[in-house]
């Protein structure tokens, strides 16, 4: 592909927007019909990009979208975003009126910050879901007393309503279930003391939905899994069916080189040719998330493995060539080449992490490109917009 007019690197993320609407329609099929489905969008979207992924979302049959703070919420608010809002995490209670403006509703936790933000209200009404720690051990209410309180506050003060109740799993993303059942079983419990039942009753993450199409209420939650990443390489083989991967990561080569042997390459002189090699450089480093740890990882250039040598820089890495190629190539570090693939969870292993922490780690310093029908539709580069 050529280099869009609104970046000027020869380093993109690519996103496509067809995994995203397959990986929802597939989950849809699971869900009862009354079963509402929440797109979890923070962390600009994973790193896929907050505002394209909840547009996709949204035209893919998603009733919800959900976000961990209020800045996230606002940002989709002020690009046209008119659908539900839930921040996830805690917001600060003096910002209620924030939250009321930009028709947000905010995750509660205890009564003390129901009682210190009824006075910044100055009564106006808002919509509240109520978190319930059952073992994750965040933030949370964990005992009947809180919940009777919090309910006797909530039947004086009609300007705050409640919408939804919800928990999330530790270990949902695991085989052993043991954990899991005493997660569930501690939220039902804690759901028997309502006295009345809100609109949305939510605690199913994707690991969840997938695994327990039994434990959805009236509502799930679709974070990894709609971006196509398994929420953990344990249960991949136990999925119901195979999700759609949409990103991926390229860049190009700048500069071709011939090492004699006994020349070195990068930060520390740490890598030697053994004899002669030919070298590529890339425009990438550690400050687009390309991190230090990856010395090593391979990519694929002209649909073949290439390895990483030296101490990759802060942003631009070096990697050993097959043999001569044109200065131009385009490198795939994350994605298909070919026959061959590198996914999001093979960079994972390479770092020891988990694939959640890969895709938020590539910076906005990388434009993304936004593909539907294999066709560029739109870039976004947040240091030129």
């Amino acid at each position: 592909m050529g280099i869009n007019h609104s970046f000027y690197r020869d380093t993109w993320v690519e996103v496509d927007l067809d995994c995203i609407k397959e990986n929802i329609s597939r989950l849809k099929k699971r869900l009862k019909p009354e079963t509402k489905l929440i797109a979890v969008v923070k962390a600009n979207g994973y790193g896929h990009g907050a505002l394209k992924i909840a547009e996709t979302a949204l035209c893919s049959g998603a009733d919800y979208l959900a976000v961990a703070f209020m800045d996230e919420a606002i940002y989709l608010r002020e690009n046209g975003i008119a659908t539900p809002i839930l921040v996830l995490g805690a917001s600060r209670y003096s910002d209620v009126k924030k939250a009321v403006q930009y028709n947000v509703a905010l995750t509660v936790f205890q009564l003390e910050w129901l009682r210190n933000a009824q006075p910044f209200l100055e009564g106006s009404s808002i919509k509240i879901h109520l978190k319930l720690d059952t073992g994750m051990g965040r933030i949370g209410v964990r005992s009947k007393k809180e919940i009777l309180e919090i309910e006797e506050f909530l039947n004086e003060n009609k300007n705050i309503l409640l919408e939804g109740i919800f928990t999330h799993f530790a270990t949902a993303d695991e085989l052993e279930s043991e954990y899991l059942e005493k997660q569930i079983n501690r939220f039902k419990e804690l759901l028997a003391f309502f006295s009345t039942s809100p609109a949305m009753i939510h605690c199913s993450n994707s690991a969840a939905s997938l695994l327990y199409p039994d434990l959805q209420f009236n509502a799930v939650r679709m974070g990894i899994s709609m971006y196509g990443l398994t929420p953990s390489v344990e249960i991949e083989s136990s999925l119901p069916y195979p999700l759609k991967e949409a990103f991926s990561l390229h860049t190009k080569v700048v500069q071709v080189k011939q090492l004699e042997k006994g020349d070195k390459v990068s930060y520390g002189a740490t890598y030697e040719a053994a004899e002669e090699e030919w070298v590529g450089t890339l425009p990438i480093g550690y400050a687009d998330g390309w991190l230090r740890k990856l010395t090593g990882q391979e990519v694929l250039v002209n649909g073949k493995r290439a390895p990483i040598i030296g101490r990759v820089c802060m942003d631009q890495c070096m990697i050993k060539l097959p043999g001569y190629i044109e200065p131009g190539a385009k490198v795939t570090l994350i994605g298909r080449q070919n026959s061959e693939v590198i996914s999001v969870n093979d960079i994972a292993a390479k770092l020891e992490t988990i694939n959640y922490e890969v895709t938020c780690t590539i910076s906005n310093r990388v434009p993304r490109i936004y593909r539907k029908g294999g066709m560029c539709i739109e870039v976004v580069n947040p240091l030129i917009q």
